[in-house]
């Protein structure tokens, strides 16, 4: 059964007939061979390109020998934190250490160091001196260039100089590693490689390049918050992988050279990606420990299109996967879902098709493939563009192809939805659809506030559109048997969002008899514009001064208002409403019991 999945130990090696390893990935999860594990799609990947691929999961950190039990690879070392930056992988918005890590076996916490990257990388330094090391996945991509980091309260350099890496690959990374592979392979030394789209090098010199831009340096960013946001501004100009120039940031006497994005994947290139021999299972090492609890809301799951045009500014998306959405085609999807339904554990429920938007799958606009996106405008905020076609026809058939396939009874759609594009009439039969068969009672939405001044600053559309959207959900909900809800997240503390802002929340929350479940305490992540406000209080896009809620207390009394009925808010809730002098009736509803908030509507 182990050789279902790459090595992880000499005896591996040994059963496969190999003294070394080309290749070997270090990553800072559990090792989960699914495509939704990036580790597994970058060492199949590299596999399916002829390379022999090792992985060392979770390394014990405190010792070197832990990063030589493959042996030394003959090309390279591949370092990932995992799927999730090792920093919010530990800690809270309010930086306190999570008591559960769901991406290592049994969700045990304190598998891997703070910053994983940098220590891993740092431990193959101690154990391979010279051996090339590779850094991707989210923690690199994110903080490939000097960032506003949250844990330090500073401005960080490039992860790419802590770490100690050779290159650095942001992005989803299948085409820039596989042509680091093939260089190293046929011989190039690793300090040659330039002009790799995707990828990040330091070097001495910039001279080497004709045309770029040279952005703020990590010294100027880190002493002056104007200079930072023009450093963001123009990274974000350059983004488009049609358009892009490489960017140049010093740090000391040492160049940082961002390259442009690597190109968007294709049709068949993406259905190759995922169609690649996916053991789909955790690694039977993690048996005894309970298993990787990460794995079981999507083992059963397929992913149908990567990319996002939303342009969230809390979201990583825009700088990791991209604008353009990027789509599977049916018969790819059908295929892997026709394979899973095969499988012996499969017990008749797929539970989900989708990716970062659920119905963004087969959107397409005329210029993403010839000249990228727009740089004047957004796809879909104040409303959407023209330009970006929404193929819900493709959903429709594809959603019922795969209901129809023995064995399967169910198939649900638990990926997020954009709302503000199912208002519409254009959209009926696809949310009819949705509503009658791929909803497992539940529905996720994301309205994030209500309050327009802050979703501007989130860069969401106005309340109106979700009270849209709401309607036209409810109109559906009335003509089905079985009826479905929604599930609403909303962000607390988010820049631009005061005190009164979270009151005004709470009150539409309650005359709409509103209890979200979900609400996620805004964490300021590394290179996103919501990051770049919490830092500077100014918005880096528009110029304008942004209120920053950055005090503890403030950003607690904001989720308490957003969570008015749980109990445990009450004294939160008390001190928000000494802090507004809050008109009579507005403390009323603020010094009562939270149990009791939703009660005095009736009166």
């Amino acid at each position: 059964m182990q050789d279902k999945f790459l090595s992880v130990s000499k005896e591996d090696m040994r059963r496969r007939g190999w003294k070394e390893l080309d290749i070997i990935l270090i990553t800072g999860d559990a090792y989960v061979d699914h495509p939704s594990f990036g580790a597994a799609v970058i060492g199949r990947v590299l596999e399916g390109s002829g390379f022999r691929v090792g992985i060392i999961a979770q390394p014990d950190w405190r010792t070197v020998e832990a990063f030589r039990t493959l042996g030394r690879p003959r090309l390279f070392f591949g370092i990932t934190s995992g799927n999730v930056d090792s920093m919010v992988a530990h800690y809270t918005a309010n930086k306190r250490p999570r008591q559960e890590d769901d991406y290592s076996p049994g969700s045990t916490p304190g598998l891997r160091p703070d910053r994983t990257l940098i220590v891993y990388a740092n431990r193959v330094r101690e154990a391979f001196r010279d051996v090339p090391i590779v850094l991707g996945g989210i923690e690199a991509s994110m903080r490939r260039l000097a960032h506003y980091d949250y844990w330090d309260n500073s401005v960080r350099r490039s992860i790419l100089l802590d770490a100690r890496g050779d290159i650095l690959i942001y992005g989803m990374g299948e085409t820039p590693i596989t042509e680091i592979a093939c260089r190293l392979h046929e011989g190039s030394d690793i300090r040659s490689l330039n002009n790799i789209r995707g990828t990040v090098v330091v070097r001495k010199s910039c001279d080497f390049l004709q045309d770029y831009v040279l952005i703020p340096s990590c010294e100027e960013v880190k002493n002056d918050a104007g200079r930072f946001n023009k450093a963001f501004l123009l990274i974000c100009g350059e983004q488009n992988p049609f358009t892009a120039k490489p960017l140049v940031q010093e740090h000391g006497d040492r160049y940082v050279i961002h390259f442009p994005p690597a190109l968007p994947l294709s049709t068949a290139q993406l259905d190759r990606v995922y169609e690649l021999p996916y053991a789909g299972e955790a690694h039977p090492v993690y048996a005894r420990h309970g298993g990787v609890k990460a794995l079981e809301t999507v083992r059963f799951s397929l992913i149908s299109h990567r990319g996002c045009c939303g342009e969230c500014s809390f979201c990583s998306l825009y700088f990791h996967q991209g604008r353009i959405v990027q789509s599977r085609s049916p018969e790819s999807v059908i295929r892997e879902a026709a394979k899973l339904s095969a499988r012996k554990d499969f017990r008749g429920t797929i539970t989900d098709i989708g990716g970062p938007t659920a119905n963004l799958y087969g959107a397409s606009c005329r210029l993403w493939r010839e000249q990228g996106y727009c740089t004047k405008r957004s796809c879909l905020t104040p409303h959407k563009c023209k330009n970006l076609t929404l193929d819900y026809w493709k959903s429709i058939t594809l959603y019922r192809s795969i209901r129809s396939l023995p064995g399967v009874n169910h198939v649900f759609i638990a990926s997020g939805f954009r709302y503000d594009l199912l208002g519409d009439d254009s959209a009926q039969e696809y949310l009819e659809e949705l509503c009658m068969f791929h909803i497992s009672g539940r529905m996720k939405v994301a309205p994030e506030h209500v309050v327009d001044t802050v979703l501007r600053a989130m860069n969401k559309p106005p309340v109106e559109v979700y009270e849209k959207f709401v309607k036209k959900f409810n109109e559906i909900n009335k003509t089905l048997e079985q009826k479905c809800f929604l599930v609403n997240y909303f962000i607390s503390a988010h820049p631009g969002a005061t005190l009164h802002d979270a009151l005004h929340l709470s009150r539409y929350l309650i005359k709409k008899r509103m209890h979200p479940e979900q609400v996620q305490d805004f964490i300021p992540l590394p290179m996103t514009v919501s990051g770049c406000m919490y830092h500077t209080g100014v918005h880096p896009l528009t110029g304008d001064t942004v209120y920053v809620p950055k005090r503890f207390t403030e950003r607690k009394m904001q989720r308490a208002l957003t969570q008015y009925r749980n109990p445990a808010h009450k004294s939160l809730l008390d001190r928000a409403a000494r802090e507004l002098r809050a008109a009579p009736a507005a403390r009323k509803v603020l010094n009562r019991p939270a149990s009791k908030a939703a009660g005095l509507l009736k009166k």
